[in-house]
C-alpha cells in the first residue's frame, strides 16, 4: 500500500473544478484584437535597428588586426626657400617610433609648385630607413605668395602590415628665410 504523501491530494481537484476550464476555441470567441501589439512591435524594431547601428558603428571603427600607422619625420629641410637648391631628409617611422624600410615617400605639389612628383625609396640610402632628397629645386611659389607647402605621401612596402592614412608632415616653401 502506497503511504499517504504519495497518493494524489483530494483538494487539488476541487481547486481545479473551481476555476472555469478554457477550451481551444475561447480564442475564437475573442473578440479584443491585439490593441497594444503593433505599438510594441515598432518599439521593439527602433530599438533593434539602434542597438544594431551600434554594433555596427563599434566594429568599423577597430579597423584591420595587425595594421600599423607609419609616419614621416623631416630630419633636414622642414623649411625650404623658395627656388634654392635644398637637400630633404625624410625618415619614415610607425606609430611606436620604429624605423620603416623599404618605403618609398613621395613630395608633392601643396599650395605651393612642383614639377611633377619627386619619389625616393628608403631602400635606395645609407640609411635604410631614410629617404634622401638631393638639390631639390624644382618647387616654388605664385607670384602672389609668400608661403606654400609641398605634401609628403608614404608608400609601405607591399609585403608589411604597414598603413598611411593619417595626413603626414608638409615641407613648408618660404619666400625668403631671412
Amino acid at each position: 500500500m502506497l503511504p499517504n504523501s504519495l497518493l494524489p491530494d483530494r483538494s487539488d481537484r476541487s481547486d481545479r473544478s473551481a476555476r472555469p476550464l478554457r477550451s481551444r476555441s475561447s480564442f475564437a470567441r475573442d473578440d479584443r484584437a491585439i490593441e497594444g501589439l503593433p505599438i510594441r512591435l515598432v518599439i521593439a524594431l527602433v530599438v533593434g535597428v539602434a542597438a544594431l547601428a551600434l554594433m555596427l558603428n563599434m566594429l568599423g571603427t577597430i579597423g584591420s588586426v595587425g595594421d600599423t600607422e607609419v609616419d614621416v619625420e623631416i630630419t633636414k629641410g622642414q623649411v625650404v626657400e623658395n627656388g634654392e637648391e635644398e637637400d630633404i631628409t625624410i625618415e619614415v617611422i610607425d606609430e611606436n617610433g620604429n624605423y620603416v624600410d623599404d618605403a618609398t615617400v613621395l613630395i608633392s605639389s601643396g599650395s605651393a609648385q612642383l614639377e611633377g612628383t619627386l619619389d625616393q625609396n628608403t631602400a635606395d640610402s645609407s640609411e635604410e630607413y631614410e629617404a634622401k632628397f638631393e638639390d631639390v629645386s624644382e618647387h616654388g611659389l605664385r607670384a602672389d605668395q609668400d608661403k606654400g607647402t609641398l605634401e609628403i605621401d608614404v608608400v609601405p612596402p607591399s609585403d608589411s602590415s604597414y598603413i598611411d592614412e593619417q595626413p603626414n608632415s608638409e615641407i613648408i616653401v618660404v619666400q625668403d628665410r631671412n
